[in-house]
């Protein structure tokens, strides 16, 4: 028998409107059921029209000036449906593929908003990975240089009493991750009045936002949000549990979709090599070293786990490859500084897990390989994704294996195309076999000295005990609705 799915009132993922910005106030209706949900849905996949400019969407002239000094001459598609949209004060939901500019497409009308009253916390960004976080601040400062903005991002792994003190001075914009905004929230009573008076929601990589397991921090942040702010979702794949929120909860919504399903750009040259499991890491450098000759300024290697990033990273420090590695066990100073060392050409590889595989604008990114297949064709398009942005071209590398023979078809099959064989010489890239297992093993032993193992169990136990707190507390919440229920 199928559960009946019960959709919570106090916690609907648009707010509704009391009245539509810059038009005369419409009388309530005198009912829920006289409440038309409205979902104006497009979907068009078609380039912005030729003499369209920022200036004809509305924007104000500085925001127009900034956009051109920046070099960003014409709105992309994204941009051109939606900021009208947010600018008439519409929430939105926007589809469009990585590498489209959906950051500017949501801060750029938010900015402009918030000249015309710049006071108190005017926007709040949620989003999956700290390092996202970090890159959105960059593109808000540089798109409000001229406003004296001031964004706070709010991430774990960061001092709590500082990130207290910075929100009690009420920035313009904050940008958080859900877990510490949860944790600043219920612990201050101090904090949710700072967003009392806040005119946006964005959740940024929406899909990854609304999974389930961040149910808890959603609805703690929704909690001390005015009920007539903005929502605005962009995302670049649209999963079922994000498609059931929206046809739940839409109200007076636009959802602009650029393409229906998952897509990567054309400019992607997408290939795989079909090898053992034994000599992925043989065929790795062997890759890594033409990297120069094939025209590759820098590229990243995606793994499954923090185990596998941190080994690889060690390997190829053994093979004297530079190297930076990335992964949710290290501490947020060495994250931070992994990232600005692949960032700024210090290192031309990073080894990451798939914390860096979303919304992270790299432009020297020419080549994305995919050590490891993702488990979800999702993950696959959000890593691949990191290359062939804004028109440019890149390549992606797929190591499929005996075992992930049924994961690649079925990345094709959502795709509606089949990856191109890589040429390489087999002879050729095993003439370096013995030099890669003896690299492996001294990395081996490097990971044993620095107690790698007993780190990655100590986070295990924290994160079951969470999970086990977590699941304690839905209970309490079950237990207590059934109550209701009985009464």
């Amino acid at each position: 028998m199928e559960e009946e799915v019960q959709v919570d009132q106090n916690f609907p993922l648009f707010s509704r409107k009391t009245k539509p910005a810059t038009r005369k106030p419409v009388p309530a209706p005198t009912s829920i059921e006289e409440t038309p949900k409205q979902l104006d849905k497009e979907t068009n996949s078609g380039p912005t029209p030729s003499h369209i400019t920022f200036s004809d969407l509305g924007l104000a002239g500085w925001a127009v000036q900034t956009c051109n000094e920046l070099g960003m001459k014409k709105p992309t598609p994204v941009q051109y449906h939606c900021i009208p949209r947010i600018l008439s004060g519409q929430d939105v939901l926007g589809l469009a593929q990585t590498g489209s500019g959906k950051t500017a497409a949501f801060a750029l009308p938010i900015l402009h908003r918030l000249a015309e009253d710049p006071y108190g916390v005017s926007c709040l960004v949620v989003t999956p990975t700290r390092e996202l976080a970090f890159q959105l601040a960059e593109q808000f400062r540089a798109l409000g240089s001229c406003l004296n903005l001031r964004c706070a991002v709010v991430v774990g792994g960061m001092d709590m009493i500082t990130q207290t003190k910075t929100l009690m001075q009420r920035p313009h914009v904050v940008i958080a991750t859900p877990g510490r905004i949860k944790v600043l929230i219920e612990q201050n009573p101090d904090i949710p009045p700072v967003f009392s008076r806040t005119k946006f929601l964005v959740l940024d990589e929406a899909d990854r936002v609304l999974d389930v397991g961040f149910e808890e921090e959603l609805r703690a942040i929704f909690q001390c949000l005015p009920k007539n702010r903005q929502t605005l979702l962009f995302s670049a794949t649209m999963t079922s549990n994000l498609q059931t929120l929206l046809e739940l909860s839409a109200n007076k919504a636009y959802f602009y979709e650029a393409y229906e399903g998952f897509k990567t750009v054309e400019s992607l040259k997408q290939q795989y090599i079909f090898i053992p499991k034994n000599v992925k890491d043989v065929y790795l450098q062997y890759i890594l070293s033409k990297i120069k000759d094939i025209g590759v300024r820098s590229a990243i290697i995606f793994v499954s786990t923090c185990r596998s990033c941190q080994l690889l990273g060690l390997l190829l420090e053994e093979l004297e490859i530079d190297a930076a590695a990335l992964h949710s066990y290290k501490s947020q100073s060495l994250r931070l500084s992994a990232l600005h060392k692949f960032k700024s050409g210090q290192v031309p590889i990073l080894v990451a897990t798939d914390v860096a595989s979303r919304g992270l604008d790299i432009p020297t990114v020419d080549l994305v390989v995919n050590y490891d297949i993702p488990r979800y064709p999702q993950d696959y398009v959000h890593r691949v994704g990191r290359t062939a942005r804004a028109g440019r071209g890149g390549l992606a590398v797929s190591f499929v294996t005996q075992n992930d023979v049924d994961l690649i078809h079925e990345i094709e099959a959502v795709l509606g195309k089949q990856l191109e064989k890589f040429d390489c010489k087999e002879n050729e890239v095993l003439d370096d076999i013995s030099k890669v297992y003896k690299a492996k093993r001294v990395a081996s032993m490097k990971m044993m000295d620095d107690g790698f193992e007993e780190k990655a169990q100590s986070r295990k136990a924290q994160k079951q005990k969470m999970q086990n707190e977590r699941k304690g507390r839905n209970k309490k919440q079950k237990r207590g609705v059934t109550k209701d229920i009985e009464v």
